[in-house]
């Protein structure tokens, strides 16, 4: 038989390459369009807390915050509004993404933090970077298949422009929609989109995150045992965390169903807290104490606070994201625990900011990424080892119900389950 090499390889070339180009366009449009309203976020958000820094009156405002916020939605129509979750279910299951998602959490998740809820950004910039892809891609008129593709797109650039993380942001996109499977067919389009956006955010003067351990023990036998129990501890920290937040929720609809009421009241519930303990440490995301937390510095109790103020704000109906919140819990729960098992505070911090990160999102190559990405390629077989055993022991609890688990993190087996 003839071998016929247009038949075999010029049209296979041909169509891969026009396919190839295609998605380089369209990935850098969304680079550039969710890039820019990222860095735009990145500014506003930067702004209001400064301005709620320096006009500390602020914060009691905020249940009239909580009002603003429902008022919003209500306006537009949105009624529940899902949040992560909508982003996660449009990619999988096609599920519509609006476009007036963007605006939304664009203006709700300032409103929190101008006021003081206790929530992070990066869930609104995976919204906003979602629903844009989505417009970018009815603009381009793309089929819906293409269309779950742009999604992830955009949520890559969003998380780039926020946090300067371009491949964790790319590695993120693919993992996080199912646990056990990673969407491939992203990938060109995403790490595009991504570095488009790490361009424009770089360009328009917005930092990399980047965080520095100061004192980092040499990898022997005792200090990976205690790696490992850090691991472990973290995966529990990582599930009460988790089951915190679904509750608050589930409690915030049950006996408060009307939203500004509910909105009204979580507002004062965390005005009363912040008052009972006399501090204002968990308003806003707290980067502030995540930087501390990795010098060695950090009280006792701050992992379990942070856990109650942002389940009363995310709970209550306030917007923003989960996972600078996860750092938080981490950082301060890790250096508590470095303290406890004779391991170097900022160390264990470091580790356990990560490790809860990846027990709550079910996503250690993206942890793995992101250490090395903010700390630098410093103790790969300490990260390692610590956001694997947090992973496996942190089960099927997530932050986002949508989220699905394809394969037992167990044994090489096929389970396509929800969520806890």
């Amino acid at each position: 038989m003839r071998f016929d090499w247009k038949e075999r390889i010029l049209v296979p070339v041909r169509a891969n390459l026009a396919s190839f180009c295609r998605w380089l366009m369209v990935a850098a449009a969304v680079g550039l369009v969710v890039g820019a309203a990222g860095s735009a976020f990145y500014y506003l958000l930067h702004w209001v807390t400064d301005l709620r820094t320096k006009h500390g009156w602020l914060v009691w405002l905020l249940p009239f915050g909580g009002l603003l916020i429902v008022g919003c939605y209500r306006l537009s129509k949105v009624e529940t509004p899902k949040g992560t979750n909508l982003v996660l279910a449009a990619v999988r299951s096609g599920e519509p993404l609006p476009a007036r998602m963007a605006p939304l959490i664009f203006v709700s998740t300032v409103l929190t933090h101008l006021f003081g809820g206790s929530a992070g950004r990066e869930g609104a910039a995976l919204q906003l970077g979602g629903s844009l892809g989505t417009l970018v891609g009815r603009w381009l008129k793309l089929d819906d298949d293409c269309k779950k593709i742009v999604i992830m797109c955009g949520m890559s650039a969003g998380f780039t422009a926020l946090f300067g993380t371009p491949v964790a942001a790319t590695v993120f996109s693919m993992e996080v929609i199912s646990v056990g499977v990673m969407y491939y067919a992203a990938l060109v389009p995403c790490v595009v989109s991504a570095v488009v956006a790490y361009a424009l955010a770089g360009r328009l003067g917005i930092p990399p995150e980047a965080l520095s351990i100061q004192t980092v023990p040499a990898f022997a036998l005792s200090t990976a045992l205690r790696v490992l129990l850090l691991g472990v501890l973290c995966a529990g920290i990582s599930v009460v965390m988790c089951a915190a937040f679904h509750q608050a929720n589930r409690l915030f609809r049950q006996y408060l169903p009307n939203q500004y009421l509910r909105a009204f009241s979580g507002g004062v519930l965390v005005l009363l807290l912040m008052l009972v303990f006399q501090t204002r440490d968990y308003l806003g995301a707290g980067m502030p104490v995540i930087k501390a937390a990795i010098t060695g510095q950090a009280r006792p109790e701050a992992f379990l606070l942070k856990i109650l103020f942002t389940a009363i704000t995310l709970g209550a109906g306030f917007k923003g994201g989960e996972i600078v919140p996860s750092f938080f819990v981490g950082a301060t729960g890790g250096c508590l625990i470095g303290r406890m098992i004779g391991l170097e505070p900022g160390y264990a911090a470091a580790l356990g900011m990560l490790s809860v990160f990846c027990g709550v999102t079910n996503c250690p190559i993206t942890a793995l990424v992101l250490a090395f990405e903010i700390f630098g390629f410093v103790s790969p077989k300490g990260f390692l080892l610590a956001l694997a055993s947090s992973y496996m022991l942190s089960g099927y609890y997530s932050l986002y119900s949508a989220q699905k688990i394809m394969y037992s993190k167990m044994r090489p087996k096929y389970i396509n389950k929800p969520t806890h």
